[in-house]
């Protein structure tokens, strides 16, 4: 069920449509000062997740335009992260796997203080509720993570490209 890059299937989207990187966010001297507490923002959300591998191209999710950071939203006070993302196509089999990969990138890189909704951009894909509701469920996320396979196949799009 994964594309070439990682596995076997054809591609779905042999074509995608690709998408400039936005620039590096420059770093406050407020962020350095290590005596004043840091809040998490959207901007820093989105520079944990633009970088995911796409599991069918060789490309990240940024350059796909499946994550953007106009569609991430922090609220450090309330310990909250939502972060909403778009498929390529409307009936992308990869759907699920985009999802979970950004909810684990999240759940190993920010305190377990926050409470995580990783969900698709309302409209845009045709199996959007079961998908969502896959990706809410935590015992559901800890049993795919269970999966050696699929968590090598998570791994993989969570890895630097060489």
């Amino acid at each position: 069920m994964v594309g070439p890059g990682l596995g076997a299937a054809p591609l779905e989207n042999a074509n995608p449509l690709i998408y400039r990187r936005s620039g590096e966010r420059p770093v406050t001297a407020r962020e350095e000062d290590d005596e004043l507490p840091d809040a998490i923002d959207d901007r820093e959300i989105f520079d944990l997740i633009r970088s995911i591998n796409d599991p069918e191209h060789p490309l990240t999710l940024e350059e796909l335009n499946v994550v953007e950071q106009m569609r991430v939203k922090v609220d450090d006070a309330q310990s909250t992260v939502s972060v909403e993302f778009t498929p390529t196509i409307p009936h992308c089999s990869m759907a699920t796997l985009i999802g979970l990969s950004i909810k684990v990138k999240l759940l190993r890189s920010l305190p377990e203080r926050f409470k995580l909704d990783v969900h698709i951009t309302p409209g845009t894909h045709a199996s959007e509720h079961a998908v969502n509701k896959q990706l809410a469920d935590k015992e559901r996320v800890a049993a795919a993570l269970e999966n050696s396979h699929l968590l090598e196949v998570v791994n993989q799009c969570l890895s630097a490209r060489s």
